[in-house]
């Protein structure tokens, strides 16, 4: 199951929206080889966190290299748990078992690093037993799909009635930056990603 947050961004409007929030509207051969590029990566639409009254609240994000981290990791820290929430409800709502059964939690993210990390926040949100065996992993990028689910199917056929919920999120609050005409290959990842996550729940024995 997905969630995504509210804000959404046509991708046919991107490019005009990107270059107006960056203060960039003066490099149009840019713009125009970005408009190329989100043609053809054929998304229609895309979800963020951030919105534009954010990004002049703090613009540090709109520009290529100021200083932004903390402020990045800050949006990273409080979205993430909530977005893994919304997809993880749907998903313990579709197994329809109650959420006590869960042994596991396996969460996956590239955006902010905390400790307690978004895996306890999780357990927090969901309200799942303290007992749940938690793993919390960071900074395995477009392998994450299948870094957790190898991890889930482990743990799965390794204890007998496990259920393993697994949750990856992701915010592009530590990528959104302004482009540059000296790394132009930073229009790609502009181009591409969005915010939201993922949830599923893996058991080895279904019919128990």
């Amino acid at each position: 199951w997905r969630a995504n947050p509210d804000n959404i961004i046509e991708q046919s409007a991107y490019p005009d929206f990107y270059f107006r929030v960056t203060n960039s509207e003066h490099l149009v051969d840019l713009k125009k080889k970005f408009q190329r590029i989100c043609e053809k990566t054929a998304i229609r639409k895309r979800h963020f966190v951030w919105n534009e009254e954010f990004l002049t609240a703090n613009p540090c994000f709109s520009t290529f290299m100021d200083k932004s981290l903390n402020v990045r990791q800050e949006v990273a820290i409080s979205e993430i748990p909530k977005l893994g929430a919304k997809a993880a409800t749907k998903a313990i709502e579709d197994w329809g078992q109650p959420k006590s059964r869960i042994t596991h939690l396996i969460f996956c993210t590239t955006s902010g690093m905390d400790l307690p990390g978004a895996d306890y926040q999780l357990t927090q949100i969901l309200g799942l037993n303290p007992n749940v065996e938690r793993v919390m992993l960071y900074q395995q990028g477009c392998f994450a799909g299948g870094t957790t689910l190898r991890l889930a199917k482990c743990l799965a056929e390794s204890r007998k009635g496990a259920r393993v919920l697994v949750v990856c999120a992701e915010t592009t609050t530590v990528l959104f930056r302004a482009p540059s005409e000296e790394h132009q290959d930073d229009l790609v990842t502009q181009a591409l990603f969005a915010d939201g996550a993922s949830a599923v729940i893996v058991g080895a024995d279904p019919d128990e």
